[in-house]
């Protein structure tokens, strides 16, 4: 839902109902707002964001919808290393250059909660998504995005408090609080190419968690200090230019990523956090907001760490590090 007040003033706003069905107090479902901001415009090629927005932050984050990736899933790392879609309340600023193809944002948002934080989801639980943010902390993120003939780049970058809690209680459990206390810091580069049916994506993100001992001691989430991720992706038009409604794109894309890259001596090494995703498959889109999708997905990763498994059942199957997965979907948009 939008309204436009004035020529320099309008309102955007997206709600969403998550996994079809939601009932009172009952797990498994949610109705929440993913946008809802003001955008005021300055000139032709600048303007402010304030509310509930998206920052400009990996391939997706912005780009989200069904009909702009390849397979029936996003990918691994730009759902846990980024992570998409990654929402929060604050202010922006966009622009863009007069002489130059370059973009440009940089945005003042509400931090994150390390105490949310979970073990095996990066910081993906530690995001308030403007549900009870507590203004007790603040991040900062930039992006810078180049244009040059068939190539797009961009670097992003983001820091910011993760102690959501007041002074006292801080002190308490021995963090550092105040707008940028305990940090974490997130950076993310890549580059798209597309050309005559053909089409490539690179991205590299990484995070950096300095106090992430604290952290632990104060919550035992076990977090680690340091988590990394990356992809590549090629596919191919088939239908290129032969229907200009049409598209049949094969692609194929390999991620690696580890959760526990480098951990703090108080926190337990999980090699399963460590994996390699081999993906290839299909996306036709008969129109361009609608998509029929299928891929099979090569999984590797670590070995189990016994420490980690708490009551195991006596007639547990032993740990498999090498699984393959077949998916089917369909999206669309509009």
């Amino acid at each position: 839902v939008g309204h436009q007040f004035s020529k320099k003033i309008s309102f955007f706003s997206e709600l969403e109902l998550e996994n079809a069905k939601v009932e009172g107090g009952e797990p498994g479902g949610e109705i929440s707002m993913e946008q809802a901001f003001l955008k005021f415009n300055l000139t032709s090629n600048q303007y402010i964001v304030a509310g509930l927005f998206v920052p400009r932050i990996g391939i997706l984050n912005e780009n989200h919808l069904p009909v702009n990736f390849n397979g029936v899933e996003r990918p691994i790392v730009e759902q846990i290393v980024i992570p998409a879609t990654w929402r929060e309340l604050g202010i922006g600023f966009y622009g863009s250059s007069n002489r130059l193809p370059l973009n440009y944002s940089i945005a003042i948002l509400n931090g994150l909660d390390g105490g949310h934080f979970v073990h095996g989801s990066g910081i993906r639980e530690g995001k308030a998504e403007g549900s009870n943010a507590s203004a007790n902390n603040l991040a900062i993120t930039a992006s810078v995005q180049y244009s040059i003939s068939d190539f797009k780049f961009q670097l992003a970058g983001y820091m910011g408090g993760t102690v959501a809690t007041n002074k006292y209680k801080a002190d308490s459990l021995g963090l550092n609080s105040g707008a940028f206390g305990t940090p974490l810091y997130l950076g993310e580069a890549n580059m798209q190419y597309s050309k005559n049916g053909f089409s490539s994506k690179l991205l590299g993100a990484s995070i950096i968690y300095p106090e992430a001992n604290k952290v632990n001691a104060a919550y035992a989430n076990n977090v680690a200090k340091t988590m990394y991720g990356a992809y590549a992706e090629i596919g191919y038009d088939w239908l290129y230019p032969k229907k200009k409604k049409a598209q049949f794109i094969t692609f194929a894309r390999c991620e690696i990523l580890d959760l526990n890259s480098n951990i703090p001596t108080n926190a337990i090494y999980d090699g399963t956090l460590k994996q390699t995703h081999i993906i290839t498959g299909f996306s036709y889109l008969p129109v361009a907001n609608v998509v029929i999708k299928a891929d099979q997905r090569l999984l590797h990763t670590g070995p189990q760490n016994p420490a980690l498994i708490i009551n195991p059942a006596p007639n547990a199957l032993a740990y498999r590090q090498s699984n393959q997965f077949l998916n089917f979907g369909i999206g669309y948009s509009f």
